[in-house]
């Protein structure tokens, strides 16, 4: 899926730059961004399968500023006043990973008067997908990480002093909360080596359910109480190698629960591992 004139201008610098090197927001900014109308960037393919499901999204669940939906070209000319917030896609390179892969990363930016765009404070920044990857792989969740965005740029501006914030594996602290919460997950975000039930019980104690798309989507829909989601991205199709992030999201108060990477070679699958499930056991 070709992203057209909003990653032409990201083009320049998304393969040396990292999503999380973005300037983190000051209180100036926290209270700009309070008071800013924030501008959800679409698509200029007025056909995007993107474009129905953010809007479907933010109607339904962005409650903390004003919003408004605008086109690239007019986010070109509205980017540096900082009386606006954004809500844009963009394409992200990892400075460690040697592969060269990509990945779509929803930001949330607020708008200010400087040269570059990676100098725009930023509020928060989640992976989707690898780049290019259908929309269908992230589309389902679209709802629960618009909530998470919400959640954590709420955090930053009542907190903008907490600069642990910028990166995700703040939510790792919430680790400890996971006990009793049942896992929802589906077999292709699963190494091969922990893909049914019982081979998971082995690592790890508390309630799993490997299911299908149709069941996370009314989990998120219905904010089922004490579950978790497995959010995973990482190289798609022929692509062998390349960073995986895994992330846990409640879907009944979109906080993150956990966030790890690891790079995806011939001994380490592109899904949750064995590592993970031991270390969400610990407690």
């Amino acid at each position: 899926m070709k992203k057209a004139i909003v990653f032409a201008l990201f083009i320049f610098f998304i393969v040396a730059v990292n999503a999380q090197q973005r300037p983190y927001p000051t209180m100036d900014d926290a209270k700009l961004f309070s008071a800013s109308t924030t501008c959800v960037v679409l698509e200029s393919n007025q056909f995007s399968f993107y474009n129905a499901e953010i809007k479907a999204a933010v109607d339904k669940y962005w409650k903390v500023t004003p919003v408004k939906f605008i086109s690239e070209e007019e986010f070109n000319v509205m980017k540096t006043d900082p009386s606006y917030s954004f809500i844009v896609l963009t394409i992200t390179n990892f400075s460690n990973d040697k592969s060269g892969s990509a990945y779509d990363f929803l930001n949330l930016l607020l708008g200010a008067d400087v040269n570059n765009l990676d100098e725009l404070p930023e509020f928060c920044a989640i992976p989707l997908s690898f780049a290019g990857a259908p929309e269908e792989e992230y589309s389902y969740k679209l709802g629960l990480i618009i909530r998470f965005m919400q959640y954590h740029a709420d955090l930053v501006m009542k907190n903008p002093t907490t600069s642990a914030l910028r990166y995700l594996k703040y939510y790792n602290k919430n680790v400890p909360e996971i006990g009793g919460k049942t896992l929802l997950v589906r077999e292709a975000d699963l190494a091969p080596e922990i893909s049914t039930v019982e081979k998971i019980a082995a690592y790890y104690k508390y309630p799993v359910k490997i299911v299908d798309e149709e069941e996370i989507i009314r989990a998120v829909e219905e904010k089922d109480k004490d579950v978790l989601i497995v959010h995973k991205v990482g190289p798609d199709g022929v692509k062998q190698t390349g960073t995986c992030l895994k992330m846990l999201i409640g879907t009944d108060d979109a906080i993150m629960y956990y966030f790890d990477t690891h790079m995806v070679d011939s001994k380490n699958a592109n899904g949750l591992l064995i590592p993970d499930l031991k270390r969400l056991a610990r407690f």
